[in-house]
This record gives structure tokens, C-alpha cells and sequence, in this order.
């Protein structure tokens, strides 16, 4: 979709089509509530504010939709295809680091009772692992703003690949 299209579409049709960007209805209710916007640059910008902080609540919600790092997102929805599309780098790992990064997934859900998320588009394996490992050494409170930062910044990346200029 085009940047204009996103301005001129109804109310509906730009709510649905953020969704699959980030299913926090706040965030989607101020980004289409903000329209129009001048430049994709604006748009992003905004996305990148738009319903600071996300509540414990909302953060849940969104994670809910997210598969574990290093495992494929199932179905054929639009954000399980931009979140295999994500992941794409992670596929042909080797058992060694496909087992650690299960390990770790595991460790970090048996701590936090949650998946663990990252961006990861434009991140090694290697890196992947790394930020995995330092932050099973974090409390609740000090992930809290890790996981809302690491949303923030996939829905952002989703939102960039989704419009065009």
C-alpha cells in the first residue's frame, strides 16, 4: 500500500492493515487516528512513540502472537508471513545452536512466562544467543522495557516493509 492510499483508506481498512505490524489497539488506533502523514519518514516516527509506554497488558497480548525465536511462525496470516519472513536468517542453523537457542527459549519462558522476543531481522544467530543469554540475567522489572522496545522496533520494521512511498 501506497502512503497516500494508507491516508485516504477508510478507518477500518487502515486499523486492519497496521495489525499484523503490531496487535496493540492502542498503537493502532493513534497511528490511524494521526492521518494523514506527510512522508513514510513521519509515519514511522510516530509509530515509533505512538502509545508509550505499552502496558503490561497490551505487551502480552502482542506476544501472544509471536512464535519462539528460531522456530517458524505457523499459518498463512499476514504477520505470521512477515515474521517468517523475519526469522528467515535463523532457519538452516546448526543442531548445536538450534538446541541452545531451544534451551534458552525454554529457560527464559520457565522465568519470565513468556516467549522471549527480539528483532530478529538483521541479527546473527550469534547475536541472537548472545542477547538471550544476558538478558536471563535480568529481572521482571528490567525486561519489561526490553520486550516493549523490541516490539516497538519489529512493528516499525513490519510497518517500513508494508508502505511504500
Amino acid at each position: 500500500m501506497h502512503l497516500q492510499q494508507f491516508n485516504a483508506a477508510g478507518r477500518t481498512e487502515a486499523t486492519e492493515f497496521l495489525r499484523p505490524c503490531l496487535d496493540i489497539q492502542r498503537w493502532i488506533d493513534e497511528l490511524a487516528d494521526a492521518r494523514p502523514y506527510s512522508s513514510l519518514d513521519s509515519l514511522l516516527a510516530s509509530a515509533r512513540e505512538a502509545a508509550t509506554p505499552f502496558t503490561p497488558a497490551e505487551m502480552d497480548a502482542a506476544l501472544a502472537h509471536h512464535p519462539r525465536i528460531g522456530e517458524q511462525a505457523k499459518g498463512h496470516s499476514a504477520e505470521a508471513k512477515l515474521s517468517q519472513s523475519e526469522q528467515a536468517g535463523l532457519g538452516a542453523a546448526n543442531a548445536t545452536v538450534a538446541r541452545t537457542l531451544a534451551e534458552g527459549n525454554r529457560a527464559y519462558e520457565e522465568k519470565f512466562g513468556q516467549v522471549f522476543l527480539i528483532r530478529a531481522a538483521g541479527r546473527s544467530r550469534e547475536e541472537i544467543l548472545a542477547a538471550l543469554h544476558t538478558r536471563l540475567g535480568h529481572t521482571p522489572e528490567e525486561e519489561q522495557p526490553i520486550i516493549g522496545q523490541q516490539l516497538r522496533e519489529i512493528a516499525v520494521l513490519r510497518l517500513e516493509g508494508l508502505i511504500s512511498k
